[in-house]
């Protein structure tokens, strides 16, 4: 299994920043994609932002300018890293990983785990 935690999120006044992390572990074999997404009350899961292994970024309009997202191969680990933050980017946030895992039977297995959320709050 692969396993991702996120840390970072909480309240914030309108105008400030937060950085958020995930960090994947477990029997990973390579990963190809790490990405945020959130998710507002009565609305769907949006994405936010992804990175690819090959270093291609991809960013929900309404972040554009005001969220980097980046990762540190090393710890398998992503960052979102959030300015000028909105009233309107209240939600959960979910951090996303897809790639190759180690089977406990041997061999290799796709996978596209998520996190368990970590709520963002800009609010005065």
């Amino acid at each position: 299994q692969v396993q991702l935690v996120e840390s970072g999120g909480g309240l914030v006044q309108p105008g400030g920043s937060l950085r958020l992390s995930c960090a994947a572990s477990g029997r990973i074999f390579s990963i190809d994609a790490m990405g945020w997404y959130r998710q507002a009350p009565g609305k769907e899961r949006e994405l936010v932002a992804t990175d690819t292994s090959g270093g291609n970024t991809v960013y929900a309009d309404s972040v554009k300018g005001r969220f980097t997202i980046s990762r540190d191969n090393a710890k398998n680990t992503v960052y979102l890293q959030m300015n000028s933050l909105k009233p309107e980017d209240t939600a959960v946030y979910y951090c996303n990983a897809q790639g190759l895992r180690w089977r406990a039977a041997g061999g290799l297995q796709a996978y596209d785990g998520w996190g368990q959320g970590t709520q963002v709050t800009v609010s005065s």
